[in-house]
């Protein structure tokens, strides 16, 4: 399905909540956006808070009883971390076994001592796509960008030449690839195949992540030249660890999961058939679920002993991993709530109702939703979570293929122009020194053209496959 069948989707659609006209569901729309970007930008309320107040704003100024829109929100949640919660706490572990074991460090030293100064960019976006895969972008950030102001010091390297390329390869994970928490919930309410949409993420992740990182980063360095801040710049520590992970060890447990969900993808295209043995073995250890949890357990082995942790050392590992995702769970989930609350007083129908007359894609229509959130609440999260529940309708008619391109077109959306209202905005700013102009002219553009581009392959992928 490659263009809008408005009348069977509003003939599926449920019932909303409320029965206010579309004049003022688009009053309720605008009025709940704008007080989740006000309580967040202004008056720095968690963005849990702030989309949970929004989305009982947006319920009431739609008419909505109080009861119901209450409802909605805590069903759409609990369906989001019911669908994402366990995932997001297990990339985190493996994430932080990653990260305390040294591994990090080993994948980082190993590709930076083969780079000649020609290649670095090069190297570091490859560092930041493979040491993204099980990262919060976030995370990813603080754990790279030191390295990345070390790199730019003593090899004498432009910031934005070495800096570019590895926020380009965390922002293309963390919006295109599973298992970040935006693609996945993004395939929970599409219903999309996980190993499909990973196997396509990742197809447009690497094209992607070219033109957005050493490529651009060309032009990035010469529009902003600075040197790395000085205050910023770490002095490594004295090493704790008895010894670290090897290089081949680490790179096969940070794609372990990545692997057996493709695996699982291409048991189910080959063979095809849901009483076949093999394929029913592939479909259960392919599920994300039980492959996050065997790199987990792997990773205790291959990283925490590795790296000489006895049993304690690698409790204490998880135990820490999982009290800062705290936040995002429930961030992701408010996401979900206020995803099923538009939902809920009716605004896809609407939507679909204002597009009958169109001839669009669905995947441009899809993009452009997300695009619309992301400029308006500052998340990539919450714009692909809330797109996602939005154009779901959508995938009613498509193949398996072609609702994985929705999943991507609703991620490459969520990357458009980062600015002052996206905490990974200041955290950019910040780190690198930059005054909010220089950010907007490398970080925000950087984002912008990951999700133009990110689309374009998108549209390009749906009419050869």
């Amino acid at each position: 399905m490659s263009t809008l069948s408005v009348e069977m989707l509003a003939a599926d659609a449920p019932a909303p909540i409320t029965s206010a006209g579309h004049a003022q569901l688009g009053i309720a729309v605008l009025v709940g956006i704008a007080v989740i970007v006000l309580l967040i930008s202004r008056l720095k309320l968690h963005a849990f808070l702030s989309l949970t107040i929004g989305s009982l704003v947006l319920g009431a100024v739609a008419g909505a009883p109080l009861d119901k829109a209450i409802a909605s929100f805590s069903a759409g949640l609990g369906s989001t971390v019911a669908g994402v919660g366990v995932l997001i706490a297990l990339g985190a572990i493996l994430g932080r076994l990653l990260a305390d074991s040294g591994g990090a460090d080993q994948i980082v030293d190993t590709i930076l001592g083969r780079a000649s100064r020609s290649s670095m960019p090069w190297a570091i976006v490859l560092i930041a796509g493979v040491i993204g895969l099980p990262l919060f972008f976030e995370v990813g950030i603080v754990l790279l960008i030191p390295v990345v102001l070390l790199v730019a010091k003593r090899g004498g390297h432009s910031l934005m030449r070495v800096g570019i390329p590895a926020l380009a390869g965390l922002s293309v994970m963390h919006g295109l690839v599973p298992p970040h928490p935006g693609p996945l919930a993004a395939v929970d309410a599409i219903h999309a195949d996980l190993g499909v949409t990973l196997a396509l993420g990742a197809l447009i992740a690497v094209p992607t992540a070219v033109i957005a990182g050493p490529l651009f980063s060309r032009y990035a360095a010469r529009w902003v030249d600075i040197a790395p801040p000085e205050k910023l710049i770490p002095q490594r520590p004295s090493e704790d660890l008895e010894r670290r992970p090897g290089f081949a060890v680490t790179v096969g447990t940070v794609l372990l999961p990545v692997a057996l969900m493709l695996g699982k993808a291409l048991v189910d295209v080959v063979v095809d058939d849901p009483k076949n043995h093999v394929q029913r073995v592939a479909d259960v250890v392919g599920s994300p679920l039980i492959a996050l949890l065997a790199a987990v357990l792997v990773g205790m082995v291959t990283l925490g002993r590795a790296a000489g942790f006895g049993r304690d050392r690698i409790a204490g590992t998880v135990e820490k991993s999982l009290g800062p995702i705290a936040g995002i769970l429930l961030i992701v989930g408010a996401g979900g709530g206020f995803k099923q609350t538009l939902i809920d007083v009716g605004v896809g129908r609407m939507i679909l109702d204002f597009s009958k007359d169109w001839s669009v894609s669905a995947l441009l229509l899809a993009w452009l939703i997300a695009v619309g959130i992301r400029l308006a609440t500052g998340s990539a999260t919450v714009a692909t979570i809330s797109a996602a529940g939005l154009v779901a309708p959508l995938a009613a008619d498509m193949s398996t293929t072609h609702t994985a391109l929705l999943v991507l077109a609703v991620g490459a959306g969520s990357l458009f122009f980062s600015h002052v209202n996206d905490a990974g905005f200041w955290m950019v700013k910040e780190y690198f020194g930059m005054s909010v102009g220089q950010t907007l002219k490398t970080w925000s553009l950087m984002e912008t053209l990951i999700s133009v581009v990110g689309l374009g392959f998108v549209m390009l992928l749906s009419v050869v496959v």
